[in-house]
């Protein structure tokens, strides 16, 4: 039995501030995987990464690894990585195309569903037919939203229609820029771990506060580069000359772009930025290309009206992260209260032209590689937050700014009175009280 009751959990939640704990203690984080991530829909990647009969993919939701596989019938299973003989991770690869997982230790076969086909030694068992209940285990939900494959751990709970709710417009955001709605995930994958609770990710990409001061020394260095060149004359490294700089931009600029929250903890940043050259290329060649063809398949209306949407980062609690602009998605993987895994993926609109993708790169290399900017001064900065927290006293960390002039819309958000509200931490505070406190 939890030593954390329902009671015991919401003193550590309060309307404005939460306690260390909730970052720090290890029985917590273990409630966690338990209770948030064996409950919640989880984010696990693209259809375009198991596009054919026998492709896969392996990734984690909390303490399962996982197997995703598209099936000969086209479905899409999710399967325990783990064979049932004595444990093993069967799929030690992170991709590929297979008839059979078969398990590197005693060589058990099993089909692209998971069920066990072939054991060697197969007579040392005895019963005949003892095969029949050792397959692989499948993960009991499945779905797909606009090409995005979800599942979750608990048999039971919100469709994920439900679970999506208004947060469903930013994945429609993500595919409606596409020419076609053909997106796929392309250029390999960024991975990196932090030495910090994975909390700290999913509430630092909807804060607006803190690029200014984060980020200083890169928006210095940007800002005394030389200029990003013309159109035709351009170098790979302009896209970070300018994102570095819009990081720069005045407070009166951040309080004045939007911040979202939902009931299930998801919520979306309104976009800061003023070049163009980074959201809308306008009269950039390239652009106008890319723009003609979206409007050629989508229709000139559909067109206008995906490339008004302007959005940062949208979350997907509890572990997913994306750029519905600038095609970009990243997948948080905890493993202790205090260290995390993130794997960052690029997108490429399979129908748009090439230049659009090697921007994403370049955008990806900036904002979401080992070696970016960006993250360096991210990373850092969790990890101050965590040694923080790890110290005895103070016991409470603040949540406060804009408590109290949140607003409820009609569509089921809450908006924070300013883009610095930090009504997107509370929220994800109540969805993840909402959880741990939850029978079952």
């Amino acid at each position: 039995m939890s030593a954390f009751g329902p009671e015991q959990l919401a003193m550590l939640v309060q309307p404005d501030r939460v306690h260390r704990s909730v970052y720090a203690d290890p029985a917590i984080f273990e409630l966690e995987m338990e209770r948030v991530f064996g409950r919640a829909w989880l984010v696990l990647g693209h259809e375009s990464q198991a596009r054919s009969p026998g492709d896969y993919f392996t990734t984690r939701m909390g303490r399962e690894p996982v197997i995703v596989a598209r099936q000969d019938d086209g479905s899409v299973r999710v399967l325990v990585n783990r064979c049932m003989h004595r444990g093993t991770t069967v799929c030690a690869e992170g991709r590929g195309n297979v008839e059979r997982f078969v398990c590197p230790y005693h060589g058990w076969s099993y089909d692209r569903g998971g069920a066990l086909r072939a054991v060697p030694f197969s007579s040392g068992y005895g019963e005949k037919d003892f095969q029949k209940d050792l397959g692989l285990r499948p993960i009991p939900r499945i779905a797909l939203y606009r090409g995005f494959i979800f599942a979750s751990l608990a048999a039971h709970g919100p469709d994920l229609e439900t679970f999506l709710g208004p947060a469903k417009s930013s994945f429609d955001d993500f595919v409606d820029r596409a020419p076609g709605g053909e997106l796929e995930v392309a250029g390999g994958v960024f991975k990196h771990a932090y030495q910090g609770n994975w909390k700290l990710m999913l509430e630092n990409h909807l804060d607006g506060a803190h690029p200014a001061y984060v980020h200083a020394s890169s928006v210095a260095v940007a800002r005394g580069a030389p200029e990003p060149g013309a159109p035709g004359a351009e170098h790979y490294y302009d896209i970070a000359v300018r994102q570095m700089r819009q990081n720069g931009a005045p407070d009166a600029v951040w309080e004045a772009v939007g911040i979202w929250a939902t009931p299930y903890g998801h919520g979306w940043l309104g976009d800061y930025h003023d070049d163009k050259r980074l959201i809308g290329g306008a009269g950039h060649p390239v652009f106008e290309e890319y723009r003609r063809r979206l409007a050629a398949t989508a229709g000139e209306g559909e067109a206008e009206r995906a490339l008004r949407v302007t959005r940062w980062n949208t979350i997907v609690y509890p572990n997913c992260s994306f750029m519905s602009q600038f095609r970009q998605l990243r997948i948080i993987q905890p493993l202790a209260a205090d260290r995390s895994v993130v794997y960052t993926y690029s997108f490429r609109m399979k129908d748009a032209p090439a230049q659009m993708f090697r921007d994403t790169v370049a955008f990806a290399n900036v904002v979401n590689g080992t070696a970016s900017w960006v993250l360096t001064d991210d990373l850092e900065v969790y990890e101050r937050i965590q040694r923080g927290f790890a110290s005895g006293s103070p016991e409470w960390a603040y949540v406060g700014r804009g408590h109290g002039r949140d607003a409820d819309e009609p569509d089921g958000t809450r908006r924070g009175a300013t883009g610095t509200s930090e009504v997107f931490i509370r929220a994800q505070f109540r969805a993840w009280l909402d959880y741990m406190s939850a029978e079952g």
